[in-house]
């Protein structure tokens, strides 16, 4: 304080040294910067990669400046990277002095992978057809003398189509797949196709696809013969699940063929000769070539993000920044036949003999590789990507995926993508089947401790339509919060690898409040979330799951969910999820078992109202992409199917029933009456079905009911129950047409005309009761409290209510015993089987 006192003068000094050292760490980078400029805002920096040279130096000298941290700012513009930026240990920060590459104020920096496709000329001769002129043609860019491949296009940031067999979003249907030969029948009636070196197959495959290089095709008649290129073709044709499917009922596997001359034929079409260095676009409506942005992905790979296990990068983040243009060649290189979620099968068949020593009933093997990322970290701890975009992207978009501990992914848009939008933790070693559960000697490999809140994740997994929103491999203490996914071709969510009930690393995972809507587009077998594997002490709560898309191309159109705990899945508590109806399955669940409460839209609406992305980072909203042109899947409604005749085949009856996915099936039976309940798609294609394995039997349907009381509906400040019971019960109205019409429309108009009687069912704690009729007989399902009594209930109904008793006497001139029916008695009660 004396000496403060005494030298004023070098106590100004010593300020102005101060702030002129600490605005030191401010390394700036723009568009018209120079790398041997000296990085500062009036002298900047010309790419990110001598930023952060200059920015490790400051580490390595242990300048002063670097004490509140570096911060390399970004001007406004684009930066296009000849090579990955490669962040390293010694590019680590401390939780005092981190390191962040930002935008600056108000700049939309994009750091981009990809190459400017220029100087584009109609052309003058007649292609496929087209009008001369129809077809633009360019250069395609070369790297020392060849053509660089990529298997993307985007014109004014809008992906183009690669030039394929069928238009616009059709698909074509496989006729058989031969595993022997491993080739593939198909139909072929369009001869101006040709084949050429270079051309695919994309083919569905219940929850995945598959792209198959063709190596032969051979025409005969209206078919044609594939045969595909290794590895691929022997692992397509040996691996049992997911393969191609052959159906009867509903379709064999939809396929395209793409990446051929002679398909290019369609507006938003293009296809790269690689052998003559030319590019071909078919220009969509209000596309002027002359003067459009055409941008080919070039690096597969922008920013690699890499420490060890004992000196990982630290305390380093990215914030503001844009990530486009990613490239992914392994499909045009080796094929690409994934298992799920995009990791793709390195080797695969299927166990002469099931059984291995951690699942007694496994029939197959499977060894997956892992999708390129465009930014990847491995082995980093305390990083931040926040306010990012990764947009226009061939494969996954963010990847974490080994040794990555207490990292935040939060306010970014993931928009564009080819594969899943974040990767989380691995998906076995390569060396490591997939079936086993993953445990390690040193727990820091394990990804932990990870938050990923507060994203758009929107318009992704559409190249490889298995992909998801987020896909979490084996990882503990995962925090997956109030994001938004919508726009999927699979599933929303994904958590969990391995396929078993064994312990493993993964624990303590949540997926907490998050709004999924627009999903499983392309494939079916989805869900909004999705589980395997034991996951000790995790939850799924208060996410709001809505409207799933129709897929055309489905072969069991009825395998969509909102809740889905697959093979091992168990430990975990789901409940209070907003869901429109308990479509949701517990498919060979671990022993230890999982608690569901709760999961309706019964729950609060504040759950709906909460879930998603929160402040500060509302604005993404603006970006969610919805297909309103695409279909959405119809939901499910309550309908009872009789079968009447003798000797039932219980289990036959269960088994050719199976696939229509019925929410809440359940059996009742009275004497020759057997009754199916349920809510249902579709009841029609079930009777037909039904029809054909029992031609001996009576078969009706009962739905669109002609009173529908829901105690959600009427029932003031009611919170129905989470588990109903059904009783279900026949009679038949009278023979006579006129008292028939008298009984419907008492009941259309008894809501209003006789409230009492609604009143009468809340107070009895009815949580629904449903009318059905078909001709002269009726079916009628009271829904109650699981664990109460209908005779217990019932009373209460009329309980200070006389009108209840009005009404039931004016019914019952209406109604008699169906046929075998015991004199005096109406209703005949259905034993629940």
């Amino acid at each position: 304080m004396f000496l403060k006192n005494r030298h004023p003068l070098l106590s100004f000094l010593f300020l102005f040294f101060t702030a002129f050292s600490m605005q030191a760490a401010d390394i700036w980078v723009a568009t018209n910067g120079n790398d041997a400029n000296e990085g500062t805002k009036a002298s900047p920096l010309a790419t990110v990669h001598m930023a952060l040279r200059k920015a490790r130096e400051l580490r390595r000298l242990k300048d002063a400046s670097v004490k509140g941290g570096i911060h390399i700012i970004i001007k406004d513009g684009t930066y296009y990277f000849e090579e990955p930026l490669f962040v390293r240990p010694e590019d680590s920060g401390t939780a005092d002095s981190p390191t962040t590459i930002e935008a600056d104020a108000n700049a939309k920096p994009i750091f981009s992978g990809g190459i400017a496709i220029k100087n584009w000329k109609k052309t003058t001769t007649s292609i496929n057809g087209l009008k001369p002129g129809a077809v633009w043609v360019a250069d395609a860019p070369q790297i020392g003398g060849e053509t660089i491949n990529y298997r993307q296009l985007w014109v004014n940031d809008v992906k183009a189509v690669r030039a394929k067999s069928t238009a616009g979003n059709k698909m074509d249907r496989i006729l058989s797949w031969d595993k022997d030969s491993q080739t593939c029948w198909i139909p072929f009636k369009d001869k101006s196709v040709k084949f050429q070196p270079g051309m695919e197959m994309y083919i569905v495959q219940w929850w995945a696809i598959a792209n198959l290089r063709i190596k032969n095709i051979e025409v005969k008649k209206d078919s044609a013969r594939l045969s595909f290129e290794q590895p691929e073709s022997r692992i397509q044709s040996e691996h049992p699940w997911p393969a191609p499917w052959i159906s009867k009922n509903n379709g064999n596997s939809a396929f395209f063929l793409n990446n051929g001359m002679s398909l290019l034929n369609e507006a938003g079409e293009w296809y790269l000769d690689r052998k003559n260095a030319k590019i071909y676009y078919i220009p969509r409506a209000g596309e002027n070539m002359a003067f459009a942005k055409v941008t080919a992905p070039v690096l597969e790979n922008l920013v690699d993000v890499k420490g060890t296990l004992d000196t990982p990068v630290q305390y380093f983040n990215f914030k503001g920044i844009s990530f486009q243009y990613s490239n992914w060649l392994r499909p045009s290189q080796q094929g690409h036949v994934p298992l799920q979620a995009g990791m793709y099968l390195l080797d695969a068949y299927k166990l002469k003999v099931p059984g291995t020593p951690n699942q007694a009933n496994l029939e197959n093997q499977g060894w997956v590789g892992r999708p390129r990322a465009a930014v990847e970290v491995n082995y980093t701890n305390n990083t931040v990507f926040e306010s990012c975009s990764f947009e226009h992207l061939s494969s996954t978009g963010l990847d974490l995926h080994k040794g990555t501990n207490h990292n935040t992914i939060k306010g970014n848009l993931f928009k564009d993508i080819g594969g899943n939008g974040i990767n989380l933790g691995v998906f076995s070693e390569e060396s490591f089947e997939s079936h086993l559960p993953y445990t390690v000697k040193d727990e820091r490999v394990v990804c932990s401790d990870e938050v990923v809140a507060d994203n758009l994740i929107t318009n992704v997994a559409n190249e490889d339509w298995g992909c998801l929103g987020i896909a979490a491999g084996f990882i503990k203490n995962l925090t997956i919060e109030h994001n938004e996914i919508s726009d999927v071709a699979y599933s929303g969510i994904s958590m969990g690898w391995g396929w078993t009930h064994t312990e493993n690393v993964m624990r303590n995972n949540k997926i907490l409040a998050n709004k999924i809507h627009h999903y499983a587009k392309h494939l079916h077998d989805v869900a909004g979330i999705y589980t395997l594997s034991s996951q000790p002490d995790s939850r799924i709560e208060e996410n709001y799951i809505d409207k799933v898309y129709f897929s055309p191309y489905a072969h069991d159109p009825f395998l969509w969910l909102y809740l889905y705990t697959d093979e091992g899945s168990q430990k975990f508590t789901i409940k209070n999820n907003w869901i429109p109806i308990q479509k949701t399955l517990k498919n060979n669940n671990g022993p230890a078992g999982n608690i569901w409460q709760d999961n309706n839209q019964f729950v609060s609406t504040s759950i709906k109202e909460n879930a998603g992305i929160r402040a500060p980072y509302a604005s993404l909203k603006k970006e969610v992409v919805v297909d309103d042109a695409w279909g959405l899947q119809e939901m499910p409604k309550s309908v009872a199917i009789e079968l009447i005749g003798k000797d039932f085949d219980i289990e036959k009856i269960k088994s050719t029933i199976k696939g229509f996915r019925i929410v809440g099936e359940e059996l009742y039976q009275w004497e020759n009456h057997l009754v199916i309940y349920g809510l249902m798609n579709q009841p029609e294609r079930t009777k037909k079905k039904l029809a054909l394995a029992f031609p001996a039997l009576e078969i009706k349907i009962y739905e669109n009911p002609i009173y529908d009381f829901q105690n959600f509906e009427r029932c003031k400040d009611s919170k129905p129950a989470s588990e109903w019971e059904n009783i279900v019960l026949t009679a038949n109205l009278v023979d006579d047409a006129k008292m028939q019409k008298e009984y419907v429309d008492y009941h259309a108009t008894q809501f209003e005309k006789w409230p009492e009687i609604a009143k009468g069912f809340c107070n009895a704690d009815f949580q629904q009761l449903q009318v059905f009729k078909n001709g002269r007989q009726l079916m009628l399902v009271i829904s109650i409290p699981k664990g109460e009594s209908l005779d217990k209930l019932n009373p209460k109904t009329t309980e200070n209510n006389p009108r209840v008793d009005d009404w039931n006497a004016i019914m019952k001139k209406y109604q008699t015993g169906i046929e075998g029916t015991k004199p005096g008695e109406v209703w005949n009660f259905l034993k629940k089987i």
